[in-house]
């Protein structure tokens, strides 16, 4: 088995991994992203994460914590395929000789340059299920045009190539998830492989325990977020927006509108629970990754 399809296969397990731990957290992160700005003297449709888990399990018992989870999970292994193939051959690249550990600086490049490929994915696979987390969000808004009902990943496609210039309306929000992945990715590797070294106590990495992979994927994980949070915020924004009567003309547009009116606190909605993801979830993803590699030889 090649080095492509070894990555492929360890990377499409470790999404897998990921996103069965993660994705609740990700819906409460949406939901809390996505709710209205109240008006004066009302109160937001949720106080909290708490509170939007509460009110998410009662409207919509558990599995509403898992909606919108069909549209990333059918698209892990090709996610995760390119995340992992290309940060492989990059590394493959950057070696001074075959099987040489790489600096932590080599690894932020090519987390990088990974960024940079997956964006591409995740931009059509990240507006489905937004759309799908945050429509119990902005139902009941007011805003009509907002409430619309999708009945699940083929039915956002669908809608969006009919009624949001096709194929492009896809890829609303390309801009920003391109401000998240790159950095957020080359914090992710470079981490993850700072984490390791220190645990090895040297750049020869290859004895490392499951212990110590999860502690080193958990933090190369929280990483990511607290590198590129905002920009997340943005992106989710953007990504709901009507797209008869938007809201935002782009990416700074929105920045500054949430700014303006919210304050920077309006650009961290949602920080617990993507924080309280990105531990597990990560931990999980890069343990399953590093063990399926490691069997795959």
């Amino acid at each position: 088995m090649g080095d492509v399809a070894k990555d492929l296969t360890a990377g499409t397990i470790g999404g897998a991994a990921q996103l069965i731990c993660g994705h609740p957290f990700d819906t409460i992160k949406v939901k809390l992203q996505s709710q209205p700005t109240p008006l004066p003297g009302q109160v937001p449709k949720y106080a909290g994460a708490i509170d939007a888990v509460k009110q998410t399990i009662a409207a919509e018992g558990p599995r509403g914590l898992y909606k919108g989870m069909g549209a990333p999970l059918a698209t892990v292994a090709a996610f995760n395929a390119v995340l992992f193939s290309v940060r492989g051959q990059l590394e493959a690249l950057l070696r001074s000789e075959p099987g040489a550990p790489l600096t932590v600086n080599q690894q932020i490049v090519c987390g990088a340059g990974a960024g940079v490929a997956v964006s591409v994915l995740a931009c059509p696979t990240e507006l489905v299920k937004c759309r799908l987390q945050a429509q119990s969000a902005l139902a009941g808004s007011g805003v009509a045009t907002l409430a619309v009902k999708y009945g699940g990943p083929m039915d956002v496609a669908r809608q969006v190539l009919r009624s949001e210039g096709g194929v492009k309306g896809l890829f609303k929000g390309l801009v920003p998830t391109m401000a998240r992945e790159i950095p957020g990715n080359a914090a992710m590797f470079g981490v993850y492989e700072a984490t390791k070294q220190l645990l090895a106590g040297g750049r020869d990495t290859s004895g490392l325990g499951r212990g110590s992979l999860v502690v080193a994927g958990g933090l190369a994980g929280a990483s990511f977020w607290f590198m590129v949070y905002p920009t997340d915020v943005v992106k989710s924004v953007i990504q709901v927006d009507d797209y008869k009567n938007p809201k935002f003309s782009g990416t700074i547009d929105a920045f500054r509108k949430i700014r303006a009116t919210e304050g920077v606190k309006g650009l961290y909605k949602g920080f617990g629970p993507a924080m309280a993801r990105s531990v597990p979830a990560n931990a999980a993803c890069f343990l399953a990754y590093e063990m399926t590699r490691s069997a795959l030889g």
